[in-house]
């Protein structure tokens, strides 16, 4: 399994790469957990005020009018008309338009009703509000089948018969996204089969019939379209009063051939809303009519991108870097991402100025998390690694030794080996076959356990590799799987603890069994390879070579008691111990004359 997944990696891993892709798009792309911060996202990184060209001003029914003139509900339709009367006291330079954001509905009083109906027809240039109710409503279809729609109009509020018949009517409705933001506008309603358009799009048109300019019908979704807002709250509020206007404080060069709005601007009213360019202070809607009207005179329409290939190009994009990060380092896989989010979102903020509303949060927000991903995948990965590294190596070597290993990676636990410089040690129990024919083999078993026990104790701690067991003989090397500077005189140490740990032995079983134990020791060192040898599910850490060879017939030579060593570990020990050379007297096998055999001396 291990070797079809090696062979067959790359496929593996863009299998995985879709399939993260995949979810990250489903959550993101299709159930929107991300709706609301994208939204956000958005509003900060796209609206922004602009400078305004003057030709818009809003005059507010504002606390100073309300205090000057009595509350609001107290009003008759004469102030109105007064206001209007103003805007036309000079008939050469009044404005160019006039939109009144407040309802005229019904008749009060026929006086006053009047009044303002003839203060509109002189001005003649007055758009008047309307309003529609908008909710769900069972309706039959041209089938004859019944469906609830959604968009129904369940009222519809307009300006009383006088007024309507001199003035031009357009709706306030004004619709915010779920999360309460104001970032749509509603282009028309029909009621009763007649399109009413909103009153920011009538001013605009209305000023650039009269302007010789031209202006597109906005396009819609759903009836809907994205607003790119101009202004901060009370960005078109020059704190023109209504009662001001009346007073003859407000002159022709404030208004004169501009788009006057006049509508509430006080917080009593209750005509604010939360808008996208500004999430903190509420924007009066009279001027976010002026926001819009703005927007539609300069063109400055937005479309939003669609949602098939924004969710498309989602997760090429997640599934691409999910497989890169999977390939590459930690370091590149940083640097991917980060690159990977400042670019898209520099794409979206350019896309946007050229017309295009995009999500900017989809793509930075998918490849963060697949980010994330991959390093826990490489987290879990490496602790399932470092998890086999140590089972492999806690065999061989003492715990401090694994430690080591560990921050050295896992590039042990491939098969294949490299060539290093080790001292290798080979111990024998002398006597060993026939002392197993005497005895029962459970006792055998019992005595062997024990001296194996004080053995592979002794190469632990010298911080040697316990290579392997054969019956009663035990290899162990020192310099791998680490370097060590003291490795030559570690294995010396260890083959004189084992001489005195195996004459310990010898007097309990003397004692017990009347049976003694006695122990030959090789030492020898040069190059070997060492590593994983084997097949790939069945492997050893083992060294091999003519050194683990020498290491061995030293030990065959040494009679119970004693350890041999080569030159070179005499050398490399140097005055640490205390050698006899036995010249020539001892032939190794496999070697040729002049190969120095040392005894070390332990009186």
């Amino acid at each position: 399994m291990k070797a079809y997944f090696k062979e067959h990696k790359n496929i593996f891993w863009v299998v995985v790469s879709i399939a993260a892709a995949g979810l990250v798009t489903l959550l993101i792309g299709t159930l929107g957990v991300l709706n609301k911060p994208d939204r956000w996202m958005q509003d900060a990184l796209f609206q922004s005020p602009k400078a305004l060209d003057g030709n818009i001003i809003v005059i507010g029914i504002d606390d100073q009018a309300l205090e000057e003139i009595g509350p609001y509900n107290t009003w008759d339709r004469s102030v109105m008309a007064s206001a209007l009367e103003a805007l036309n006291a000079d008939p050469a330079r009044k404005p160019a338009v006039v939109a009144i954001d407040t309802l005229y509905t019904g008749e009060s009083d026929p006086v006053a009703d009047q009044k303002l109906a003839d203060a509109a027809a002189q001005l003649g240039n007055v758009i008047t509000a309307t309003f529609a109710s908008i909710g769900t409503r069972v309706e039959e279809d041209a089938n004859g089948r019944l469906y609830f729609n959604n968009n129904a109009i369940l009222d519809y509020s307009l300006p009383y018969q006088a007024l309507k018949d001199v003035t031009t009517q357009a709706h306030i409705n004004a619709m915010a996204d779920t999360d309460g933001i104001l970032r749509h506008a509603v282009l028309k309603v029909t009621p009763d089969g007649e399109d009413v358009y909103s009153m920011a799009y009538t001013a605009a048109k209305m000023y650039a019939d009269t302007h010789d300019l031209s202006i597109s019908e906005p396009e819609t979704a759903g009836g809907n379209y994205y607003v790119a807002y101009s202004a901060l709250p009370g960005g078109y509020y020059d704190g023109y009063s209504i009662s001001d206007l009346i007073g003859g404080k407000i002159t022709p060069d404030d208004f004169e051939d501009k788009i006057v709005y006049i509508g509430p601007y006080a917080v009593g009213l209750q005509d604010t809303f939360f808008t996208a360019i500004d999430h903190g202070e509420q924007m009066y809607g009279v001027e976010y009519q002026a926001n819009v009207t703005q927007m539609i005179l300069d063109n400055e329409y937005k479309k939003e991108a669609g949602k098939a290939i924004q969710t498309l190009l989602l997760f090429i994009i997640c599934a691409a870097a999910f497989f890169l990060f999977e390939k590459s380092g930690i370091r590149v896989s940083s640097a991917v991402a980060a690159a990977l989010i400042v670019l898209s979102i520099g794409i979206a903020y350019l896309l946007y100025n050229a017309g295009y509303v995009v999500h900017p949060l989809w793509i930075p927000a998918g490849v963060l998390v697949l980010y994330l991903a991959s390093i826990a995948v490489r987290y879990v990965r490496s602790a399932i690694e470092k998890l086999q590294l140590t089972r492999t190596f806690e065999r061989y070597v003492a715990p401090e030794i694994v430690q080591e290993i560990l921050k050295e990676g896992t590039e042990n636990l491939s098969l294949g080996g490299k060539l290093c410089n080790i001292a290798v040690l080979f111990v024998d129990v002398r006597g060993f076959t026939s002392m197993s024919e005497r005895l029962e083999p459970e006792m055998v078993v019992q005595i062997l356990n024990k001296y194996l026990t004080m053995a592979s104790t002794c190469v632990e701690v010298h911080q040697g590799t316990l290579d392997k067991f054969v019956g009663d003989c035990m290899m162990a090397f020192w310099g791998a799987p680490l370097p060590q500077e003291d490795a030559v005189y570690n294995a010396v140490l260890t083959a004189l603890d084992i001489v005195k740990g195996a004459a310990q032995v010898c007097k309990e079983l003397k004692d017990e069994l009347g049976e003694e134990l006695n122990v030959g020791v090789g030492v020898h060192y040069g190059p070997a390879v060492v590593g994983n040898m084997g097949a790939e599910r069945h492997m050893d850490y083992t060294a091999i070579g003519d050194t683990v060879n020498t290491a061995a017939r030293l030990e065959a030579n040494a009679p119970g008691g004693c350890v041999y060593i080569s030159r070179a570990v005499a050398d490399a020990v140097g005055d640490k111990i205390r050698t006899e050379s036995l010249g020539g007297t001892v032939k190794l096998k496999g070697k040729t004359e002049g190969f120095e055999v040392l005894k070390i001396l332990t009186d």
